[in-house]
């Protein structure tokens, strides 16, 4: 099995900060379900934020078939951590991250019929539309990111739009895992260690993420270009048997494992 802050990459030679954002919508998922207001996001956000997590995740998608308007609010309200605002490249939620002014906005793909975000933005092939709102984004004072597949073109359409920050789809990753395909695990592992490291030499800031659980972690978190993995839906799946607290907490250990080591091995 492979399982083996805030702060900037330490120049010191210390072990580089890799932070975790907690991405909360399926605890909106469960509430939509039934209606009404339990269980709560935004208490869940809190939680997760008291565990340990140094930022919060949200997508507010066209069909608000989990995250509300409302949600949005109230955590930009009640957190003292940065809120990730995931959105598609629409002007509905480009007037609403101007309106909310997130720490961060992650620019998705989005389709009406699919259960969770399937693989990445095209940025390579969307650059008239997204540069304007890259660029209002950032004349607001939030962060850009791109969710882009690790691929070298979408990694140069993101330095040619200016987002600075790109997140990596690690769902083929994941997959590959799951149905126990180590090849395919090795070598989706090894295209988004070269990736990571592509980016970085461009300039951008790599985070990862979707699908990632206890199994699937460390190899990524062991990449140290990376700076941030956003992970949700397993560690809301996990809170209903060891509490929200517990699954993020044994998250950041393994997460803190992974990038210890290889920071060790990195200076031998």
């Amino acid at each position: 099995m492979p399982n083996q802050a805030n702060l900037p990459n330490n120049e010191s030679g210390s072990t580089p900060e890799l932070r975790l954002g907690v991405n909360i919508d399926h605890v909106a998922t469960v509430r939509n379900a039934r209606g009404g207001p339990h269980p709560d996001p935004v208490r869940a956000a809190l939680l997760a934020e008291k565990a340990g997590a140094d930022g919060i995740t949200a997508h507010l998608r066209e069909d608000r078939r989990h995250i509300a308007d409302r949600d949005i609010e109230r955590l930009r309200r009640d957190l003292t951590i940065p809120l990730n605002f995931e959105m598609a490249a629409t002007d509905e939620m480009l007037d609403i991250a101007l309106a909310q002014k997130p720490h961060a906005a992650c620019i998705v793909p989005e389709k009406r019929e699919e259960r969770t975000t399937e693989g990445g933005l095209d940025a390579a092939s969307s650059h008239n539309r997204l540069a304007p709102l890259v660029r209002q984004l950032r004349d607001a004072g939030i962060r850009v990111s791109l969710f882009i597949e690790a691929d070298e073109s979408q990694l140069d359409a993101a330095v040619l739009l200016g987002a600075p920050v790109v997140e990596l789809h690690t769902g083929s990753y994941c997959e590959a895992w799951l149905c126990g395909d180590m090849d395919a695990f090795e070598r989706e592992r090894a295209r988004l260690q070269t990736m990571t490291d592509v980016g970085v030499a461009k300039g951008l800031e790599v985070h990862a993420g979707h699908g990632l659980t206890y199994d699937t972690v460390q190899p990524v978190a062991a990449m140290l270009g990376i700076r941030e993995l956003n992970i949700g839906h397993f560690l809301m799946g996990e809170a209903m048997f060891v509490g929200l607290e517990q699954s993020i907490a044994k998250m950041r250990r393994l997460m803190q494992q992974a990038r210890q080591s290889a920071s060790h091995r990195a200076v031998l």
